[in-house]
């Protein structure tokens, strides 16, 4: 790259970033701390500390090229979903629970590991599904570093359930895995249906869980078209167009993710008449990202839509066996052009256009206001 190009990124960074950061001085939220659990889409750094004999991609550069310049085991090339959200609930200071320093206050700790689901590995084994060789921890062990957190950082019943009050709690989005992995190794669209309901009653048990911890807050967010993913568009790719949408996406897979997102929304309102005095939300990050994509499509630079900015092969640029962060994968010009950076996870760019449209409802809904006047601050304090 360039010095010309090296300025140009710079320069949109710091749009990105002052407009992000401002919020911070903006937003007043009737609770402190956040808590998140979660895949690559939140994981700010856990999966680069679980053990494993293999190398994790996030752990070397062009991860984190874009900001801060270096990988910080974010799986995107600068900042990912959840640091846009937390800087838009003015609460931006996260550490992901593995690499936590014991001297900090922090306004979060994420518990995502990436390429996680929600379902324990042995249902994978048994249905002959394989998950990658590093990261991957199940909700139900996530929730464990939670109870394990929670038991060592206060002491007392009284101190944990002031917490628990004065916190919200993410509780996704990570599903997605669930179901990539059943299509990607050949499990039909109709076999992988009958995994939804038990995908959503181990969400909602973990949910029920939380608030009988104490948990006031909670959002669940639904999935994103994983029918528009390069990764899923390249290994399910058909040769009949009817099999497509107007915008290149993969029907059966988005039909699927629609069914799932509504039997979630369903069981979210039936935990919310067992709980009515508890906030349970649900994130609709299906329409979010969906509006994002088919803005791209009908832009200047529409081509780049469906493809992975990071990586190569093929119509969507994506190569499993090349995969972003290996020495054949090379790495698009200008990733502010394109929303998928690895073909499985969002651009730096795309995770702050997403969360825009996604935190202003989420805002209202909590109580959440903004102040008159306003400052920036480093939107990079929490790398």
């Amino acid at each position: 790259m360039d010095k010309g190009q090296n300025i140009i990124f710079f320069c949109l960074l710091i749009l990105v970033g002052a407009a992000s950061s401002q919020h911070i001085q903006h937003v007043n939220c009737p609770f402190q701390y956040l808590y998140h659990f979660g895949d690559g889409f939140t994981d700010v750094g856990n999966s680069i500390h679980v053990p494993s004999r293999t190398p994790n991609p996030a752990a070397r550069l062009p991860y984190g090229r874009s900001s801060p310049g270096w990988p910080t085991g974010r799986w995107s090339d600068g900042l990912n979903d959840f640091d846009f959200a937390a800087t838009d609930f003015g609460l931006p200071h996260l550490a992901p629970y593995l690499n936590m320093n014991a001297s900090e206050n922090y306004d979060g700790v994420i518990f995502s590991v990436a390429r996680s689901p929600v379902l324990d590995i042995n249902f994978f084994k048994s249905r002959g599904i394989k998950i990658p060789p590093y990261a991957a921890v199940p909700l139900s062990a996530q929730i464990r570093w939670f109870k394990n957190y929670f038991s060592s950082a206060f002491s007392s019943p009284k101190e944990r359930a002031n917490r628990m009050e004065n916190s919200f709690l993410f509780l996704g989005d990570i599903e997605g895995n669930d179901i990539g992995y059943a299509l990607t190794q050949g499990k039909s669209i109709e076999e992988v249906q009958t995994y939804v309901p038990l995908i959503t009653r181990a969400q909602i048990r973990v949910a029920r869980e939380l608030i009988r911890m104490g948990a006031t807050r909670l959002i669940i967010p639904g999935n994103a078209p994983l029918g528009c993913f390069p990764y899923i568009l390249t290994t399910l790719r058909s040769n009949n167009s009817r099999d497509y949408d107007e915008l290149g996406c993969l029907k059966s897979v988005n039909d699927l993710i629609v069914s799932k997102n509504d039997d979630l929304q369903q069981a979210i309102r039936n935990l919310n008449l067992e709980f009515p005095n508890i906030i349970i939300n649900y994130g609709a990050i299906y329409d979010g990202t969906l509006e994002v994509i088919r803005d791209a499509s009908y832009g200047p630079n529409g081509e780049l839509a469906l493809q992975a900015c990071c990586g190569t092969g093929g119509k969507y640029n994506y190569d499993g066996k090349r995969f972003c962060g290996s020495p054949q994968a090379p790495v698009c010009r200008y990733p502010n052009q394109y929303i998928f950076w690895d073909g499985i996870h969002f651009t730096h760019h795309a995770y702050s256009r997403i969360e825009t449209i996604l935190i202003e409802p989420a805002l209202r809904t909590l109580g959440c206001t903004r102040s008159v006047n306003s400052t920036t601050s480093n939107l990079s304090s929490s790398l």
